[in-house]
């Protein structure tokens, strides 16, 4: 997850997430498991940056994605 304000144009250019993702890919490749990695842009997010950053947060601890920081004590940083 992520805030911007020109989505269109983050992921255009070097991104650490990319390594990440490529990382994440490639040890799932070597262990012969499928992957799925997918982005997506909520364009009717909340308004007020205080409610959007504690929606985020709350999706981010319910779903405990390890690309997200909040969540590398748990995984460890395992694709970093």
């Amino acid at each position: 997850m992520g805030e911007t304000c020109r989505s269109n144009k983050r992921w255009q250019g070097i991104h650490a997430c990319k390594d990440y993702i490529a990382s994440y890919q490639d040890l799932h490749y070597r262990y012969g498991l499928q992957t799925a990695v997918n982005a997506a842009f909520w364009w009717d997010a909340p308004v007020d940056r205080r409610a959007r950053q504690e929606l985020e947060l709350n999706l981010i601890l319910k779903w405990r994605s390890p690309f997200n920081k909040e969540n590398w004590e748990r995984y460890m940083r395992p694709f970093g």
